[in-house]
């Protein structure tokens, strides 16, 4: 684990942090996620549970959703302000993407052992706004919080 506890600044990470306090100002879980291929954006998403009442409208599953159909992922890094959850760990493996960068894993540890023992690289930032958002939101909102991660 990266022990940077620093704001990021590399642009597809910011585009996910960006996502996520978008989520946050509709009203929704402040998780954001970006696909980024060879140091470009391709598309940016949120989780929109809450907004659009789909149970699977995680960040990285919007990301993805707004990606379009690529014709590989193989060459892509999958950025997320939070620590992906088994459903969107399965999607990285289907789609074989080989890299996650996370803002953190403090308030939800994800499914990391999972992601490496499928060969995907793992890069925590533990970025202090993340888990700042995160620990704001679960404090303010625990049954929403609960709901989405299926306790």
């Amino acid at each position: 684990m990266n022990e940077t506890h620093r704001t990021n600044t590399d642009p597809a990470f910011e585009a996910a942090y960006e996502a996520a306090q978008k989520s946050l100002r509709e009203g929704g879980i402040p998780i954001g996620a970006a696909l980024a291929r060879g140091g470009e954006v391709v598309a940016s998403g949120h989780n929109e549970r809450v907004q659009h009442g789909d149970p699977i409208a995680h960040g990285e599953m919007s990301a993805l959703r707004a990606a379009g159909r690529q014709k590989s992922y193989r060459d892509t890094t999958l950025y997320t302000t939070l620590a992906p959850c088994a459903m969107c760990t399965g999607t990285i493996i289907q789609f074989k993407i080989p890299r996650v960068v996370v803002g953190e894993a403090e308030t939800f540890p994800g499914e990391f052992d999972l992601l490496r023992s499928r060969g995907v690289e793992v890069v925590v930032l533990n970025d202090t706004r993340c888990v700042e958002m995160m620990r704001a939101f679960q404090d303010e909102h625990p049954e929403l919080w609960a709901q989405d991660i299926a306790e």
